[in-house]
């Protein structure tokens, strides 16, 4: 089926431009952002936390006020005030290529430009997203792109940990914030997974990084499973201890991040994550075995 577009206004975000390849449709906020804001199959809840009461949001002093929004977002690592909270609350510039979808924000007062890069399946509920951030400043700019997405209520995150065979030397890497609990409910690691579920009666934050060597975690939410494919592991300098793959959550939304190559960056060059989105359906709630979501991620 052929990729259609149109630009409406949804809820208090503003223009959005929401793309349809007939198995499922994503909005992206062109008046701010830009911001994955819906993502959804066809009839089914939207998968993405949206902040419209603008509940998170960060003063970034003489820049001005951040604002979460919601959904999926870019940003720089490692998390600094006030660059990584520059606010992101002007125009975005978008293109059109057939089925391929590119957004593009002002370059921030630090000198990066932000794209997000979609190219839509025209035969699945698929989509390869590309997160871009530029070094358009006339110095060599030392950070890692970050990638988020947002999700919203009772999700549960389910990532592979690494089994790769390494004899007398380390396999896993797991890193903490200092306000995570190890034993925190919410949290549950074993020797071939880890899972982290959002609960809205738990309001205390809890984050986990891990080095994700097998390229892929899985969402089940709102009677759908949200697959991510991530670009493969290389061995090279991640952030938070070289971790590719961090959960967030709290009492409203889980994040599920994705890090780059953590190194200078010179003027002109590019920094990008690449990952694929695939939604399927799951009508019952049901949440696989691991074993199960390795396979729907193939």
């Amino acid at each position: 089926m052929a990729v259609t577009y149109n630009v409406k206004e949804f809820e208090n975000f503003g223009r959005c431009v929401f793309i349809d390849n007939g198995s499922m449709c994503f909005g992206v906020t062109i008046d701010v952002g830009p911001r994955v804001i819906y993502c959804a199959l066809h009839g089914r809840e939207n998968i993405m936390f949206v902040d419209s009461e603008r509940k998170f949001k960060v003063d970034a002093g003489e820049y001005g006020m951040w604002y979460n929004y919601g959904g999926h977002r870019l940003w720089c690592s490692p998390e600094v005030v006030p660059e990584t909270y520059s606010p992101d609350n002007d125009e975005v510039a978008y293109t059109v290529e057939g089925s391929r979808f590119t957004f593009t924000a002002p370059a921030t007062p630090f000198g990066k430009q932000l794209s997000l890069i979609f190219e839509v399946s025209e035969t699945s509920a698929e989509v390869k997203v590309t997160s871009r951030i530029v070094n358009v400043s006339d110095t060599p700019s030392e950070f890692a792109p970050w990638s988020l997405t947002c999700l919203g209520k009772d999700s549960v995150a389910v990532m592979p940990m690494c089994t790769r065979k390494s004899g007398y030397l380390p396999n896993r890497v797991v890193s903490f914030w200092e306000y995570s609990e190890v034993a925190d409910p919410r949290f549950k690691m074993t020797d071939t997974y880890a899972r982290i579920r959002q609960d809205s009666f738990r309001p205390k934050p809890f984050k986990a990084a891990f080095n994700n060597e097998d390229g892929w975690e899985a969402v089940i939410i709102a009677k759908q499973i949200f697959i991510k494919k991530i670009s493969e592991y290389k061995f090279v300098k991640y952030p938070d201890y070289s971790c590719n793959v961090e959960v967030f959550t709290n009492d409203s939304f889980l994040e599920c991040e994705v890090l780059g190559e953590y190194r200078a960056y010179a003027p002109g060059e590019a920094a990008e994550i690449t990952e694929v989105w695939r939604l399927l359906d799951d009508p019952d709630g049901y949440e696989p075995a691991v074993d199960e979501l390795a396979e729907l991620a193939k």
